[in-house]
Formats: structure tokens, C-alpha cells, sequence
């Protein structure tokens, strides 16, 4: 068994991905309650009580969910973020008796790898989304490559070179440029979302996608399996206009899987991983 993700929920209403591997679960992110998540779960052969971690890439509403401190501490998960942020997440806990237990079980990354799970290590790349900012991951282990990141503000210039060795890419592809404009959203929200510090405009996400591909092959790496589009934008994008603009390029039209807010992807794994004996599949193009 090697590495496998799949994308239970993904925008603006709430962002988790789940990650499993010999070593254990793995969510990124808690931005669905766990109720929905145990829901999302149901025939991936993974549950609830398997989880034995989660990575926060930041601790926005859409990627954190409050009702998440009784299971964590009833389970004993171990979360992770990032250590300017662990006082803000142990602030959820508060008044979950004792506090102690959770200050146990909040542990804290900066730029160096961590290993959440025995074998598996997350390389954390820091984004600037808004004031605090936001983390992608290279996520390294059980001879598999994942590349993770969303709310990305703008494409930081190293991404695009410690991305391009992956078994799966999975991109943050939030708006079209024109929907945005012409949509009623205020002034100062568009400018937010659009000015570098927000969220990747489709036709950004592409030209990050193609230049991570141009220098896999550049390179001799393997090109991704899977190359996912994360926190699709409900209002201001079309999945009808990502694929057609993402489908121009024939490397990225057979890899393409398109995330959703209420549909969970199937289990998207490495070429050389075979699928559970009797695994329930469920495929998730909207």
C-alpha cells in the first residue's frame, strides 16, 4: 500500500481531504464537521475512528471547524499547524475540559519537514493568503508524492520546482477572471480574492500546472496521475469552463479530476497502486 487521497469537500463552505497510508488516516484540514466527514467517508473503507491526525493549512472558518474539539480529544488526534498559530487553535478547545489534554495534543511545524505519522513526512510552503498567510504540502512516503495547496494568494516562485516530482498534484483553481468581475460581490471582496493575497484564478492555476509539468519533463520525472482543482468558487466559476480551459493541454486532460463542495472524489492514487479488494468507488465530476 502506498499513499492515496481523496478530496471529501472542497470551497468555500469547507475544505477537508483525507490521506491514507500504511502508517495511518491523515486529514488536511477540518473545514467540514465531523458528522459530514463520517458521511463523505462511508465507502472508502475508512471511518472515523481511524483517524489519527490532521494538518491545518490555516485556521479559517472553510478549514476549521469548532465542532471538531470533542472527537479530536474523545479519539486523541493529533493535530498540526503552524506555531504562530497554535494559540489561536487552542483557543477552540476553551472551555473543553482539561486543556491540558489538548495543549497534548496541538503540535506545531514551521518550515522544516515533520513526520505526523510514522514514514510520513509533510514538507510545509508557506502561502500568502491574507494577513497570516496559508501552507501547502509536500506530502512524501510509502514511495508515493503528493503536492497539496490551496488558498494560495499568488504562486510562490519555489512551488513550481518542489512540485514537479509528484504522483498527484492537487491545485487550488478558485475563479474565472470575467465571473468575478461581472459578479455583485462588493468591490473590496473582489479586490481581496484577485489582488495576489486571496485565491488563483483559473487561468493562474493553468499556467502553474503547465509550468509544474514543463519541468517534471524537463527534468525526466514522472508526470502526476491525478492533477486536482481545489476550492472551485460556487459564484464565480464553471466547471464547464475549467475543463474546457484545462483540457487544451492533452498532459492534463487524461489527469484531470475536478473536486467538489458536496461530493467526495474517489480514491485517487500512484499508476502502480491497485484498488482494494471489494473497495466501493464513487467518482465525483459534478
Amino acid at each position: 500500500m502506498s499513499l492515496e487521497l481523496a478530496i471529501l469537500a472542497s470551497g468555500s463552505l469547507g475544505n477537508c481531504s483525507v490521506i491514507r497510508s500504511p502508517a495511518g488516516v491523515l486529514l488536511i484540514d477540518l473545514g467540514i464537521g465531523p458528522r459530514i466527514t463520517a458521511r463523505r467517508l462511508q465507502g472508502t473503507g475508512v471511518n472515523i475512528a481511524d483517524i489519527s491526525a490532521a494538518c491545518l493549512t490555516h485556521l479559517d472558518g472553510d478549514h476549521l471547524r469548532p465542532t471538531w474539539t470533542s472527537t479530536i480529544l474523545r479519539q486523541r488526534i493529533k493535530i498540526f499547524c503552524h506555531a504562530a498559530r497554535r494559540k489561536e487553535l487552542l483557543r477552540q478547545f476553551d472551555p473543553e475540559p482539561p486543556l491540558d489534554h489538548a495543549e497534548r495534543l496541538v503540535h506545531t511545524f514551521r518550515a522544516d519537514p515533520f513526520e505526523p505519522l510514522p514514514g510520513l513526512t509533510l514538507e510545509p510552503l508557506h502561502l500568502a493568503h491574507d494577513r497570516q498567510g496559508s501552507h501547502g504540502f509536500i506530502i512524501d512516503g510509502f514511495g508515493s508524492r503528493i503536492g497539496y495547496a490551496t488558498d494560495l494568494g499568488r504562486v510562490p516562485p519555489d512551488l513550481l520546482d518542489r512540485f514537479a516530482n509528484l504522483d498527484i498534484l492537487a491545485l487550488e483553481s478558485n475563479y474565472d477572471p470575467v465571473m468575478q468581475e461581472t459578479s455583485d460581490r462588493p468591490p473590496f471582496l473582489k479586490r481581496r480574492i484577485m489582488g495576489g493575497a486571496g485565491h488563483l484564478s483559473n487561468h493562474q492555476a493553468l499556467a502553474a500546472v503547465r509550468a509544474i509539468l514543463d519541468r517534471a519533463q524537463s527534468c525526466g520525472h514522472r508526470l502526476p496521475a491525478h492533477i486536482v482543482l481545489l476550492h472551485r468558487s460556487r459564484e464565480c466559476n464553471c466547471p464547464r469552463l475549467l475543463r474546457k480551459l484545462f483540457q487544451h493541454d492533452k498532459r492534463i486532460a487524461k489527469r484531470l479530476t475536478l473536486a467538489e463542495q458536496f461530493e467526495r472524489t474517489h480514491w485517487l492514487r500512484p499508476r502502480h497502486v491497485q484498488p482494494a479488494t471489494g473497495e466501493q468507488l464513487l467518482l465525483a465530476w459534478g
